[in-house]
Order: C-alpha cells, then sequence, then structure tokens
C-alpha cells in the first residue's frame, strides 16, 4: 500500500509565500486558478446509447452533432479497420471503450479458469483500445457474490495486475467503475459510506495506469458523490454520469434527482479534472442525445 505524505498547513503556507515571492523575480507565473469547467471537460457517451440507424459513420456522426466530443464503445467485439474509418470520416474519436463481458466472466470468480478467461479479454480489451487511439478500458472487477471481500480483492488483484505491464506498454489505463456489485462498499449499508475501500484497492496496484472511471450517480445512495470525488482525487481518470434519486430510490436523467451538482463541479475543480466525462443515460435518436448533451451542459456549468 502507497501512502501520501503532506506538509503541515503552517508549511504549505510558509513555503507557498516564500514560492510566491520568488516567482515574480524569477519570471514565472503563478497557477491558473479555475473557477469552471469549461475548456477542461470533454463529453462523451456509450455506443449503446446510439439509437440511430445505419453505419459506425451514421452513429458518430449523429453523436457528434448531438454535441459530443468522442464516443466509448465495448471491446473486444468490434472491428478496428471499421472503426478506424469512421474516426477519421467523422473526425470523432473513440476516447475509451468498456471491457466486454466483465459482469459475467468475472476476476473475483473462483474458478482459475474463467479468471484467466477474464484476463485474456482485458488484456485483448487493452490492446484493440490502443489499435484505435483510445486511452482507457472500463472495468468492473467483479462480484461481492464470489466470495468473501478478502478472497474478491486477493483474486481480482493478482489476475489484474498481471495485465498492468501491457497497459503501461500500450499507454491506455485500466478504469475500475464504482458498480452496484456488492464490493468495495456495504451494499445493504446506508448513504453516508466513504470511498475508503476504493482508494485502497486502487493504491494496492501502485500503478499510476490503474485508476477510476468514477461513475457521479452509481453511488449516490451509499454515499457523498462530492465527498467521494474529493477522496478519489488523482485516482480518477475518467466520469460516469446519470441521476440518481434517493427519495424515489432510482436513477434518473442527469441533473435529475437529488445530486447536489454545484458540489459536484466545485470538487471536480479541486482535484484540478481536466477530462472525459460518459454519459450512461437512456438513449435513443439524435433529439434524445442532444437532450442529454444540454443535460450534461447543465448539470456541469458548461452553459
Amino acid at each position: 500500500m502507497t501512502y501520501h505524505q503532506s506538509l503541515s498547513r503552517r508549511g504549505f503556507l510558509q513555503g507557498s509565500a516564500a514560492l510566491a515571492a520568488s516567482l515574480p523575480m524569477l519570471g514565472y507565473a503563478m497557477p491558473v486558478q479555475y473557477d469552471s469547467l469549461q475548456g477542461r471537460f470533454y463529453k462523451t457517451l456509450k455506443i449503446g446509447m446510439v439509437g440511430v440507424k445505419g453505419s459506425l459513420v451514421d452513429k458518430f456522426r449523429a453523436a457528434k452533432d448531438a454535441g459530443f466530443d468522442g464516443i466509448e464503445l465495448s471491446a473486444p467485439g468490434f472491428n478496428i479497420d471499421e472503426v478506424n474509418h469512421a474516426i477519421q470520416e467523422v473526425d470523432f474519436p473513440v476516447d475509451g471503450n468498456v471491457c466486454a463481458g466483465h459482469w459475467g466472466v468475472r476476476h473475483t470468480d473462483p474458478d482459475p479458469a474463467v479468471r484467466a478467461e477474464a484476463l485474456k479479454t482485458l488484456k485483448q480489451a487493452l490492446r484493440d483500445t490502443h489499435a484505435i487511439g483510445g486511452h482507457t478500458v472500463l472495468l468492473v472487477v467483479g462480484h461481492g457474490k464470489d466470495g468473501t471481500p478478502e478472497e474478491c480483492w486477493d483474486r481480482s488483484v493478482e489476475n489484474i495486475a498481471q495485465a498492468v505491464p501491457l497497459a503501461a506498454e500500450l499507454g491506455v489505463h485500466i478504469a475500475i467503475e464504482n458498480v452496484w456489485n456488492q464490493f468495495l462498499y456495504d451494499h445493504d449499508g446506508n448513504e453516508k459510506q466513504s470511498a475508503d475501500l476504493f482508494i485502497k484497492y486502487v493504491d494496492e496496484f501502485h500503478s499510476p495506469w490503474v485508476g477510476m472511471q468514477f461513475d457521479i450517480g452509481n453511488h449516490w445512495k451509499y454515499g457523498n458523490a462530492a465527498e467521494w470525488i474529493e477522496q478519489l482525487d488523482h485516482r480518477i481518470i475518467k466520469l460516469d454520469v446519470k441521476g440518481f434519486s434517493r427519495k424515489d430510490d432510482k436513477f434518473t436523467k442527469i441533473g435529475e434527482g437529488d445530486i447536489d451538482w454545484p458540489a459536484i463541479q466545485k470538487a471536480l475543480l479541486k482535484i484540478n479534472f481536466q477530462g472525459w466525462c460518459a454519459a450512461e443515460v437512456g438513449g435513443g435518436d439524435l433529439e434524445r442525445l442532444k437532450e442529454v448533451s444540454a443535460n450534461m451542459d447543465k448539470a456541469f456549468g458548461l452553459v
């Protein structure tokens, strides 16, 4: 486990004052303090949300016309040449992929043969993502029903760690998503849970190539999303987003429900987030995709 030491508040203030005093003489400027996510936030969505008929080019163009900056596919499972053609034709990137079959073939499975298959799929997803210029593979690491928390932890860490050298070689991150998989949180618990277990789990890999694709809506039922963002900090590589209502106990459109979106914006700015956020809600035709894009703009203060 890695631990990060920090300066005391007094030491930090003293150091900051000294640095500020010296910077004008050295010709440097103080870092910019951002008050908005504009220019630092890129909208993407899952390919399954695009309900437009036609070729991959048609689907990419619809997503772009709706206001998105990129799209996520599922890997492995696509034709690399076809995807690269669509990327070039529409001038629209695939920023990352979801690892195919990770719910059914799991890294926590008690059967070594199943875990070997999960590892094989993850490695191929990394290769295919690299081949189309993407930089993340979203991964559900397993399910708590496969054993005790300790067993699921040890099995999945040992298995996934075998893919980390390939991730580093290719420059593609393994992005763990927080989902309702009864692992790393108390599924029967309340909304006052922290992200501590997710932090410890990510840090167990001791690699900058393993982080979180933090889903803002998924764990609103179990914890404060803004606080989790601040806790996870630099471990957040990318975001997923949907709304959630604790009152009605159900997922909602982005911006609906009772998530505190101004607090989300503030937390993302605090951790200096710059990157991609994937919509993961019900999709549809072009007008529906435009609605999703507009909902993201409003939720994250982009308009």
